[in-house]
């Protein structure tokens, strides 16, 4: 099988083209550093894609931001540039298109949390189910909620990787409030596995791809103060608004799917971070 993987310089890029080569001829594509340029802001027809790709995972993302341009810019990549890419690859004859999308692409219209990433992730999953729909080109779209791990990492979990950093230090963890917010981080190399099998198994459909424990904030700094055991504590100031969680219902279809649960619990995550630096 010849795998594309759009965004191949992404951590999870990265890890999924490190997973699929021990069974897949990979190509990578990307705007640097990859085996082929592919850049989503591109016009459709310069989208010109290699001859025999059988499947492609498609892991590119802009992140957005809080300017109206983030969200113009995160629209133009992540539901213009999926649509270009789902149309360049019905022409190729490609058999499978995996888009990784954002669990938080199901969130409910109003909600806190919903952002310029959150709101293109869930267009580009409709462009991406009409493109695909179509040309009769099969479908998997993975939803992974926070994603950690890799060098790219701290950049979009910044506050994970400040608590990281601040038991790596024996420094106090401050959180904000009087409540213990619940999260739900997923160590890359999970997802990597999730997907290799989305592939290997020719998997269709709409899936969330969370660990299946969430963690609160005060729970990820105390496995944090073990991996390091440099001291700190955690302390809440108590006259600071609380921070509300960001969670979604769980959803084991996808390890159903393929047979697998993912098993990197936060603290073996952080113990990898930690042995990354």
């Amino acid at each position: 099988m010849k795998v594309l993987v759009v965004g191949g310089t992404s951590s999870l890029g990265l890890a999924l083209t490190a997973r699929l080569r021990t069974s897949c001829e990979v190509v990578t594509a990307g705007r640097h550093g990859c085996d082929i340029e592919i850049d989503l802001t591109w016009p459709l027809e310069r989208m010109a894609l290699p001859a025999g790709i059988d499947a492609i995972v498609h892991t590119a993302a802009h992140f957005g931001g809080n300017a109206p341009s983030d969200l113009v810019e995160a629209e133009q990549v992540n539901m213009l540039g999926t649509l270009k890419l789902c149309l360049a690859a019905a022409g190729a004859k490609v058999r499978h298109f995996v888009y990784v999308s954002s669990v938080f692409a199901a969130l409910e219209e109003g909600s806190v949390h919903c952002t310029a990433y959150a709101l293109s992730k869930r267009h580009g999953e409709d462009a991406a189910r009409f493109a695909c729909a179509a040309s009769a080109l099969p479908l998997a779209i993975v939803r992974p909620s926070q994603i950690y791990g890799g060098a790219r990492a701290p950049a979009h979990q910044p506050f994970l990787y400040a608590m990281i950093d601040r038991a790596r230090k024996g420094e106090d963890i401050v959180l904000y409030g009087t409540r213990d917010p619940l999260r739900n981080f997923i160590h890359v190399d999970d997802v990597a596995r999730a997907i290799a099998r989305v592939v290997a198994l020719g998997v269709v459909g709409t899936y969330a791809c969370q660990h299946p424990q969430d963690v609160t904030y005060s729970q990820i700094a105390d496995a944090a103060f073990r991996v390091f055991g440099a001291g700190g504590r955690v302390r809440f100031l108590r006259d600071k608004p609380d921070i509300p969680d960001n969670v979604l219902a769980r959803d084991e279809a996808l390890y159903e799917a393929i047979g697998f649960h993912p098993a990197t619990t936060i603290e073996d995550g952080i113990r990898r971070v930690a042995a990354e630096s």
